[in-house]
């Protein structure tokens, strides 16, 4: 049996596989999700400004498992035992496997880096985050803990929160407290100087100092950042603690560790992908970006393994990935290694790109 743990971006990929080509070597095949759809995080900035639906960033993960002839069940995994081959859930069941993927995403830190106050709000997992932000009163004055590029675009997002989104009477004062890093680490001088550019031509004011709650106050070094009635902690990914515990080899972070053809590098049977992975042999960050085009070779490679064959593919990240921002205000900016662009073209082309993921998947589960 095939069982696939979670509902992310590459899973999604082997979920188009098996429409297109059947369940792997006729074995029965399970997926164990806690929601019907998976939230599509490049999207999300773009709804905050209304140039998206709420529902315009949706993968229907319920309409592929059904096409593809995959058994939904609707829970979360909080529990692996990797020499039995058995998945725990939080609704009580255990779900034996052959093989297995996992692709749960990690988990927010906010309240581990920051504090504990309600304040914060976790990106992760940002279906979470959606949901939280669409139900709250319109925020005046906001604080953006991180500087990467999710950190980046979320400030932007925030600060051009649509009306009709939440009743706002005027644009949410935003401040984005990227940590001593600094703003953008990792990318190229070229864009970060554009974005830094328009955040100062948004009125967003940039911090490069560490924040967290003392007292009940949130502070950035010595001075404090209150009042704000909004933290939205982009902060990475944490892994699930049930990993380490499960016994499977994992990353000094906890995160399952896997080789090149995403498999683990302790239980053969076992692969992963997207957040809750690590690469035991490059170092590669937690984005969307690389679970996206590690999916169809994870697939690939869940067919060789129920098919008792190695592994036939290898996922080998390019050399450098386009990155496009969306700054919130009909414009958007392009990185690609040490290129940088901007303008509104921009923004149409990550609509486009955006737009035909969504629509592909959404064709398959309609066919």
């Amino acid at each position: 049996m095939l069982l696939l743990v979670g509902g992310g971006h590459a899973h999604v990929a082997v979920l188009a596989d098996i429409v297109r080509r059947g369940v792997p070597a006729g074995a029965r095949a399970v997926l164990v999700t806690p929601a019907r759809h998976l939230h599509y995080s490049g999207m999300v900035p773009g709804w905050l400004a209304g140039q998206h639906g709420r529902d315009g960033g949706l993968v229907d993960l319920a309409g592929l498992a059904a096409r593809a002839g995959v058994e939904l069940i609707l829970d979360r995994c909080i529990g692996l035992d990797p020499e039995a081959r058995v998945v725990r859930t939080a609704g009580g069941a255990q779900i034996a496997f052959t093989v297995a993927s996992f692709d749960t995403g990690g988990e927010g830190r906010g309240a581990a880096l920051l504090g504990d106050d309600p304040r914060i709000i976790d990106v992760r997992p940002i279906s979470g985050f959606v949901d939280r932000i669409a139900a709250m009163d319109a925020p005046t004055r906001v604080v953006v803990a991180g500087g990467g590029a999710g950190g980046v675009e979320l400030a932007f997002g925030l600060r051009n929160l649509a009306r009709s989104l939440a009743g706002a009477p005027r644009r949410p004062q935003v401040t984005l407290a990227t940590g001593r890093a600094g703003l953008l680490p990792g990318f190229a001088p070229a864009v970060r100087r554009r974005v830094a550019k328009a955040l100062a031509r948004q009125g967003i004011a940039v911090i490069a100092d560490d924040v967290r709650f003392e007292g009940g106050a949130l502070m950035a070094g010595s001075g404090s950042l209150e009042p704000a009635d909004l933290v939205v902690a982009a902060l990475g990914s944490a892994a699930p603690a049930w990993l380490r515990a499960s016994g499977i080899a994992t990353d000094e972070a906890g995160f399952l560790l896997v080789d090149a053809h995403q498999r683990s590098l302790s239980h053969p049977h076992i692969f992963a992908a997207g957040d809750v992975a690590a690469r035991a042999d490059r170092r590669l960050a937690h984005s969307g970006v690389h679970a996206v085009f590690a999916g169809p070779v994870l697939a690939a490679n869940l067919r060789a393994a129920l098919a008792g064959e190695p592994p036939q593919r290898t996922y080998r990240p390019r050399w450098n990935n386009l990155y496009l921002m969306n700054t919130g205000d009909g414009s958007a900016i392009a990185s690609y290694g040490p290129l940088a662009a901007e303008g509104r073209w921009v923004l149409a082309l990550k609509h486009r790109i955006d737009k035909g993921w969504i629509a592909k998947y959404a064709a398959l589960a309609r066919a």
